[in-house]
């Protein structure tokens, strides 16, 4: 927007240049054309009269002036045609149409050399009359040389002024657009810090009555999100602890009722209701945890991936040795240690609820792979599984509450990993997708929909590259 403002203050003066000085410079030149023909002409009409007079006199003086003229301006010339008793020995020119019109029809003619502007040379051919009858001529082929120069002097100086104008124009639109902006640009800082998740982020009141007004709306509209927000986080918080504690009340009760029965029919009642209360408290934990992950809003800061994913690669490595995964770290970010631009504890959360369905659907003495690779603005973190893999339908779907796939080793998940994966990433401005792994060939493919397994694919913004100056 600066750019612009600049540029129309720029085209508003140049415009106003253009519409006053360059009539000023043509003026100006058509005014030295002028005056210099009349000039001329004087000088040509004073010759004209001492070769009419035709005595000694007159033409010693003639030939005085003339050869005054000719030295005064010395690429300038005097041409004067022979008469009987002033240069009667010179040669009269022949074809000369302006000298045959001056001594057969007694009349002046002016040949600037070109109808723009001029020539090299300005012709100007006056007869000299005595009784109405035309005796003789006098030229003078008058150089314009330093009229050109003066042109240029004066095309110059305008030009050259119009430059250091259009420079102070372009410093003074600078520092307007500058002022004129600058509530805009508090409105985008507040934006940016809002949408980084500040939600104490204000804009200031300023500027001309539009910007306050807008400002005062977006102040308002940021006071009752926080408020929402922090409602949120306590109605989380309350929840969590009423939520928690008759669940873990009722399987207590339920253990001691199974311990209490003898009779076989009713110890099976009372396991299957203490699986699903069980089942209950993981999808009570998984919401708390999906409505945290909604609630929270931090501001995104550089994190050094590697380091984050080592961490959690390490707690989740006991846990597939007893199994026989193999848990495998690859990529050209490995060793860099990339940074990412995220929430803290955002990805502890995501890699855990990756690794644990990776680990859920991958069969015993598999591979899971964690690769980072760092690409442009972003970095790449993807989790490969040899498992069953997903359909199209089952990937459309995975990314839904409570949805659950139906993986190698039961389906004793909530449905809620995926989902709050996704809403982690995307409040750090991420993405997450689902891809086919490449396939893998070894026996575990066998029968498997996919071969290769599930790919999970997360995009993180990487940090901005700061440059010295």
């Amino acid at each position: 927007m600066n750019r612009q403002l600049i540029r129309s203050y720029i085209l508003l003066v140049a415009v106003a240049i253009l519409l006053f000085t360059v009539p000023v410079a043509f003026t100006l030149t058509k005014q030295l054309r002028d005056d210099t023909e009349a000039s001329v002409k004087r000088e040509a009409t004073t010759m004209a009269l001492l070769l009419r007079n035709g005595d000694a006199a007159s033409c010693r003086a003639l030939t005085t002036m003339a050869s005054a003229y000719t030295e005064e301006n010395k690429k300038d010339q005097v041409q004067v045609t022979p008469t009987d008793r002033c240069a009667p020995d010179a040669a009269r020119p022949t074809g000369d149409a302006a000298l045959t019109r001056a001594l057969e029809k007694g009349e002046s003619t002016t040949d600037w050399g070109s109808d723009f502007i001029w020539g090299r040379n300005l012709l100007i051919t006056v007869p000299a009359k005595k009784d109405g009858r035309a005796v003789g001529a006098v030229r003078i082929v008058y150089s314009t040389s330093h009229l050109t120069h003066r042109l240029w002097t004066i095309w110059g100086f305008r030009a050259g002024l119009a430059v250091a104008v259009l420079g102070v124009a372009a410093l003074i639109g600078a520092v307007a657009a500058r002022r004129i902006t600058a509530p805009l640009r508090e409105l985008n800082d507040m934006a940016s810090k809002f949408s980084d998740g500040d939600l104490t982020a204000r804009s200031p009141v300023t500027g001309p009555p539009e910007t306050q007004t807008l400002a005062r709306t977006l102040n308002q509209g940021a006071e009752r999100l926080d408020t929402l927000v922090a409602s949120q986080r306590i109605f989380v918080a309350d929840a969590s602890h009423q939520l928690r504690t008759p669940l873990t009340a009722l399987r207590l009760s339920l253990d001691n009722i199974a311990d209490g029965v003898d009779d076989e029919f009713v110890r099976e009642d009372v396991e299957q209701a203490t699986a699903e209360v069980v089942r209950m408290s993981r999808l009570v934990n998984g919401l708390l945890v999906l409505a945290r992950a909604e609630a929270k809003v931090t501001a995104a800061e550089p994190l050094s991936l590697g380091e984050i994913v080592a961490e959690r690669l390490s707690v989740w490595r006991p846990a597939a040795d007893e199994r026989g995964v193999t848990i495998a770290l690859r990529g050209s970010g490995v060793d860099g240690r990339p940074s990412v631009l995220a929430s803290p504890g955002h990805l502890d959360q995501v890699l855990d609820n990756v690794l644990s369905n990776a680990l859920e659907v991958s069969p015993d003495g598999s591979t899971i792979t964690v690769q980072v690779e760092p690409k442009g603005e972003e970095v790449v973190l993807s989790v490969l599984d040899q498992g069953p893999g997903m359909t199209d339908a089952e990937k459309s779907r995975a990314f839904d509450r409570f949805w659950r796939g139906q993986g190698l080793t039961g389906r004793s998940g909530s449905g809620l990993g995926l989902a709050v994966v996704k809403q982690l990433v995307s409040d750090d401005g991420g993405t997450v997708v689902l891809r086919d792994a490449p396939p893998v060939s070894t026996s575990l493919d066998r029968g498997h929909p996919h071969g290769g397994g599930l790919c999970v694919e997360i995009r993180l913004r990487a940090p901005a590259q700061r440059t010295g100056g």
